[in-house]
This record gives C-alpha cells, sequence and structure tokens, in this order.
C-alpha cells in the first residue's frame, strides 16, 4: 500500500501556486515531488497535487493507495459528497476520477492541516521558486 500526502496553495486566489506531494512506502521509503505550477487557483492546485501524486503512483505500478490531503472540498467532490459546478474544476476532476479507476484499491481522507505538514512545505517551497 502506497501512503499518499497532497497539498496545493497559491499566493492570491489566484495567484502564484505550486504543489507538494509526500509518497510513502509501507518500507517507510519516501519520495516527494514538489513543482511551481503558474498562476491559477487553490483549487485546482489542490486537484494538480493529487493528479501528479496518482500518475506518479501509477508509474510505479501500485495498486493500492490511501491519499491523504487538506482539502474537504476536494475530498468530497471525489468521494460524491459535493458536486463540482465550476467547469473548471470539472475537467481535471474527470482526469483525476479517470486515474484513480487505475487503483484496485483506492481511498481517500480529508485530515487536519496540522497533519499535513511534509506536503504543505514543499508546496510552500514551489510557490517560493516560482
Amino acid at each position: 500500500m502506497l501512503k499518499i500526502h497532497t497539498d496545493g496553495g497559491s499566493r492570491g486566489n489566484p495567484g502564484k501556486a505550486g504543489i507538494g506531494v509526500v509518497l510513502e512506502r509501507e518500507n517507510g521509503e519516501k519520495e516527494e515531488i514538489y513543482k511551481y505550477i503558474g498562476v491559477t487557483t487553490n483549487n485546482i492546485a489542490e486537484y494538480t497535487a493529487l493528479k501528479t501524486a496518482l500518475l506518479r503512483a501509477i508509474e510505479l505500478g501500485e495498486k493500492d493507495v490511501s491519499v491523504f490531503m487538506d482539502s474537504e472540498l476536494v475530498v468530497k467532490q471525489i468521494k460524491g459528497e459535493y458536486k463540482v459546478r465550476n467547469e473548471g474544476l470539472k475537467l481535471i476532476y474527470d482526469e483525476v476520477i479517470s486515474l484513480i479507476k487505475e487503483f484496485e484499491h483506492f481511498s481517500i481522507s480529508h485530515i487536519m492541516r496540522e497533519e499535513n505538514k511534509e506536503a504543505d512545505k514543499l508546496a510552500n517551497k514551489a510557490m517560493d521558486e516560482g
């Protein structure tokens, strides 16, 4: 099982945006990804972080992933608890849903920001470098 923590943010909304991803294998081995993604909204950044993490998990051949993120909106939209009304989000939401189908087991959970410090730090590093 691969544990994934993601975070996306923007300074301003829209503003300079970055993503942070931490992938952790059962043996404790970690991989970190961070990237400046240009000027966009916080929600697009959150979805981009999730999409980036899922693409990497697929590249690694993982079939069982558990995602943890502090964006309640994204988590509830992925779980079908909230509808995606924003057209800009709908495109990336559809891509993410398609990627989720690649896994035998997928779970996503909302966590408090304090529990997502590593991914948050990476997202901020990406924004700093952008």
